[in-house]
Formats: C-alpha cells, sequence, structure tokens
C-alpha cells in the first residue's frame, strides 16, 4: 500500500495547494475526518475549520468554509468556497471579522441574524487559530 496519497484544494478563485500527504484531516459537517492512504471512497460536505495536512515530516494548516470533498483511495479533491493557507490570513482583518461577529451576538437585536454571526465568528476563529499555528 503507498505512504501517500495526491490531494488539491480549490476555490471558485484559484487552486490553493496541490501536493501529496501522508495524512490529512479534514473539518467535515458533521465532524472531522482524518484520511489515510487507502481510505475507503467517501464525499461529504465540508464545514467552516481547519484542514491540516502532513507532508514530508511537517504538518501544515488551512482555514476553509463550505463546500465539498471526495475522497478516493489515492485522492483528495476539496472543492472550498473559500479556503486559505496559513500565510495568507490577514490578521488583522480576522480579527476585526471576529469583534463585529462578536458585537452582533451580543447585541440583543431582534433583527441579528444569529446563525450568520455565528458562523462569521467561528469562521474568524479558525482563520486566526491557523494563522496562530504557522508561527509556531
Amino acid at each position: 500500500m503507498p505512504d501517500t496519497f495526491q490531494f488539491e484544494i480549490v476555490t471558485p478563485e484559484k487552486l490553493v495547494v496541490r501536493d501529496t500527504a501522508e495524512e490529512m484531516q479534514i473539518p467535515g459537517k458533521n465532524g472531522y475526518l482524518g484520511i489515510l492512504p487507502g481510505h475507503a471512497p467517501l464525499i461529504t460536505e465540508l464545514a467552516v475549520g481547519e484542514i491540516s495536512y502532513r507532508s514530508g515530516g511537517h504538518t501544515h494548516y488551512l482555514s476553509a468554509a463550505w463546500g465539498f470533498a471526495e475522497v478516493l483511495p489515492d485522492k483528495v479533491t476539496i472543492l472550498a468556497e473559500k479556503a486559505e493557507r496559513a500565510d495568507e490570513i490577514d490578521v488583522h482583518r480576522a480579527e476585526e471579522a471576529k469583534e463585529r461577529a462578536e458585537e452582533r451576538l451580543n447585541s440583543g437585536n431582534r433583527e441579528t441574524d444569529f446563525n450568520r454571526a455565528q458562523t462569521s465568528l467561528e469562521r474568524a476563529e479558525t482563520r486566526l487559530k491557523v494563522a496562530d499555528k504557522s508561527r509556531e
């Protein structure tokens, strides 16, 4: 059995990454999925979360939001609405987005779309977490 699998992460704007990996974790709609070479085929919806993969002994992190993943025994394809490598994340912008989302959630305004504000908060927190891991 092979020790690695091919993968690519694509958004409507660009190819974010194409690489090989020994293992990967992706944020599925119902929880995180661990992927190893030879994984059983599946298709899953993505949630907001962190994608991590190990390649050449190094772990890499990305922030992702929404989309789909196709897992085959030798290849993973992720079609994400949004995905950013750790070095692409604008930390200042993510901090501002987090503050705005927290303000909306704590406002008590009946017209606030709380689901949207919660999703915005999750996305901002994920982006900050991924950016922080890149500095370690």
